[in-house]
């Protein structure tokens, strides 16, 4: 979907006004099913980069932002907060991740986010620059462990806080500390060439 196909997609119809999450969910709850639309088309974007950040493969992203939703739409009845609806994604999705990580061989080939180096368009040099650090880091994020990988991308890519991380991983904010921390130090270690 373009982007002004996306920002259409989103916008409210004529005479209504944007709502928020929260009312969105009540109003799915309720079985409005336009609501739950416009909540898919809200975070389907940031469900799909974390799972394709943490798997490594667009097909397997695609698949498990799918079945998030689909659960997420099935189970909406069990969200006691309404407002808690983006970190309960998130938690569903890490999940997802982590079961599809625990349940495969480890990938060698890992394809890149080829939007990552479009603003280095035009100059060649630095677009090879810009592909090797690319190649480096995703190489370095797949040496991590998979808990350690799903709590650096929630806290450095999707900006989420150290509880809601606890939350959508299951573990405590020290572990959930402890992993990130770790994980930083072993990728400033192999991106340290890239400096």
């Amino acid at each position: 979907m373009t982007t002004s196909a996306r920002e259409t997609a989103t916008a409210p119809a004529a005479g209504e006004t944007a709502l928020d999450d929260a009312t969105l969910v009540a109003r799915a709850r309720d079985g409005e099913i336009r609501a739950y639309e416009q909540l898919v088309l809200r975070f389907q974007g940031n469900m799909y980069r974390l799972a394709l950040r943490m798997l490594g493969n667009k097909g397997d992203a695609e698949d498990v932002v799918q079945e998030v939703f689909l659960t997420a739409w099935r189970r909406l009845d069990q969200l006691h907060e309404d407002a808690a609806f983006v970190g309960w994604l998130y938690r569903m999705t890490t999940n997802r991740c982590l079961n599809v990580i625990r349940a495969r061989k480890p990938v060698a080939d890992v394809e890149l986010d080829q939007q990552e180096s479009a603003g280095s368009a035009g100059r060649p040099d630095r677009t090879a620059e810009t592909n090797a650090q690319l190649t480096a880091l995703t190489g370095a994020l797949d040496e991590l462990t998979a808990e350690q990988r799903a709590c650096w991308l929630l806290r450095e890519v999707h900006g989420r806080s150290y509880e809601e991380i606890a939350k959508a991983i299951g573990a405590t904010t020290t572990a959930v500390r402890g992993r990130i921390a770790r994980a930083r130090a072993q990728l400033a270690e192999v991106m340290a060439p890239w400096r």
